[in-house]
């Protein structure tokens, strides 16, 4: 939450002239109702298996072709998800510490998870993300089309 996964995401779609995808969007399209909906009235547990159908549902559709997929920062909790991308996919973590990460995304961002255990949270799942991710980008000090920029010339 806040390495500007969408953002850089839909930069490099649109450089490598592919698709763009949001997991989160696959996630709320898919259960009609927002993630905040999800989480009030089922909990985490029922947003984090959506999720994990959603990314099975992508990697699926997009086989055959290039996709940019932007994850939730929980995607890797799910070890049939992380297993999905070490097979399936490029991994790219846009990385940078939390204290970066929580001045990008503020208070009151009506997203679930930014909350006073953000920073635990994130050095938690530090061991996931190293796991799957191939490439990694500190984003501390970078544009969101300078982190494109780096994962154009790290993926040629």
């Amino acid at each position: 939450m806040g390495s500007g996964k969408t953002t850089v995401g839909r930069i490099v779609a649109d450089a490598l002239g592919c698709p763009f995808l949001d997991l989160d969007e696959l996630v709320v399209s898919r259960e009609g109702r927002s993630i905040e909906e999800i989480f009030r009235a089922d909990g985490e547990d029922r947003f984090r298996r959506a999720e994990e159908e959603a990314l099975a549902f992508a990697l699926r559709k997009y086989s055959q072709g290039d996709l940019v997929l932007a994850l939730g920062g929980g995607t890797i909790l799910s070890a049939a998800s992380r297993k999905q991308l070490r097979e399936h996919a490029l991994c790219i973590w846009l990385d940078a510490p939390a204290e970066v990460l929580r001045g990008r995304i503020g208070t009151g961002s009506g997203r679930p998870l930014a909350d006073e255990a953000f920073a635990s949270r994130l050095t938690e799942r530090l061991p996931l993300y190293e796991e799957v991710a191939e490439v990694t980008i500190d984003t501390s000090a970078l544009s969101p089309q300078d982190v494109a920029d780096e994962i154009i010339i790290s993926c040629l």
